[in-house]
Order: structure tokens, then C-alpha cells, then sequence
């Protein structure tokens, strides 16, 4: 990867974006690259949402992705990706977990949730891959490890050898949901074909 390679990770309060970025960022770093990250976290606590920049490579300066500058999103919610689908390269890839996540705005009826996100992503974006992260998540023990799920996923398009994301997961995943974790990231490594 002699490139720099923009990663955004996009989702809600609660779903392990921020975890996600570090595994990223570990297994990055392990092969040398240089790695900038910035956190946003819009009331993340109250189901807000949550975005993280990952720029890896040589020489990066910046943390920061511009629209049109993703060479991939990872969303871990339909209506995140389509909030920041703009960001992706013409030629990226859209990595989207098909779970929905009603905002606070739905809840009390103040607007609806779109229900054709994913048909329109997918004519939208050239390079699009959609799966049922929790489903895959509950598999492996817990729906918490969807994350780790798309991370799975996300490593069948990058540069990075296995062994790094697992020393990666060794590192960031606590000890005693090592095994689940590693177990749902399997799946998600499953899921491309």
C-alpha cells in the first residue's frame, strides 16, 4: 500500500465504531504504515452518531477524509451509510450491516425512517456490499461483535495479512471475549466471497 488509503467508519452510539478503528489502526501500524485517526462522536451516548477517519500509508498529515476521498466506508447502520455515502470514491467500496437504527426523530414521529436505503445505495455505488452483521454477531455469541464482524469483512479488501488482525484483536478485544470476537470475525472474513 504505498498509497494513503482513507477508511471511514460510520454507525450509532454503542456499536463498537471507535473499538473497530483501533483494531484498524493496530493492524495497520504492524505493517509499518503511518496512521492518523480522528473520533466524532455526535451525542454518541444517546444513539447520536458516531464517525471515525482512518488515514493509513506513507506520510500522512491529516486525519481527515474528504467527500469523495473514502476508498472505503464501513457502516454499521443503513441510514449512517447513506448519511455519508457522498464520502466514498467513485470506485471505493460501501461495506453497510443491514440494521436499522431508529433515531430519536422516528421514535416520536417527527420524521420517518427511509425504507429503500439499501436499493438506493446499491444503484448508487459501484462497489457495494450489504450483510446482516447481528445476525452474524449472535452467531458467534454475542450481538455486540458485529463490529468485528465488518472488520472481517473490511480485511478481504485491504493489503493486511491475517496474522495482523489477529494480533490486532489479541491486542484491542479484552481477554475473556477474545475467542467470540475472533470467532465473529471469521464470519465476517466468510461473507466475501
Amino acid at each position: 500500500m504505498s498509497k494513503i488509503t482513507n477508511v471511514l467508519l460510520v454507525g450509532v452510539g454503542g456499536q463498537g465504531t471507535i473499538l473497530a478503528s483501533k483494531i484498524l489502526t493496530h493492524a495497520a501500524i504492524a505493517q509499518g504504515h503511518e496512521v492518523k485517526m480522528s473520533e466524532i462522536h455526535g451525542m454518541a451516548q444517546r444513539g447520536g452518531s458516531v464517525v471515525t477517519q482512518v488515514r493509513m500509508g506513507k506520510d500522512v498529515y491529516s486525519p481527515v477524509i474528504e467527500p469523495g476521498e473514502a476508498d472505503f466506508i464501513v457502516a454499521f447502520e443503513q441510514l449512517e451509510a447513506y448519511r455519508w455515502a457522498h464520502f466514498l470514491k467513485k470506485d471505493g467500496v460501501l461495506i453497510v450491516n443491514t440494521q436499522k437504527i431508529v433515531p430519536l426523530p422516528v421514535l416520536i414521529g417527527a420524521a420517518t425512517y427511509p425504507e429503500s436505503i439499501l436499493a438506493d445505495l446499491n444503484d448508487r455505488v459501484e462497489r457495494f456490499i450489504e450483510l446482516d452483521g447481528l445476525k452474524l454477531a449472535t452467531e458467534a455469541g454475542n450481538s455486540k461483535a458485529t463490529n468485528v464482524v465488518l472488520m472481517g469483512v473490511l480485511s478481504k479488501y485491504m493489503e493486511f495479512p491475517e496474522d495482523s488482525w489477529q494480533k490486532a484483536l489479541v491486542e484491542k478485544v479484552p481477554a475473556k471475549l477474545l475467542e467470540l470476537n475472533k470467532k465473529a470475525f471469521g464470519l465476517g472474513v466468510a461473507e466475501v466471497k
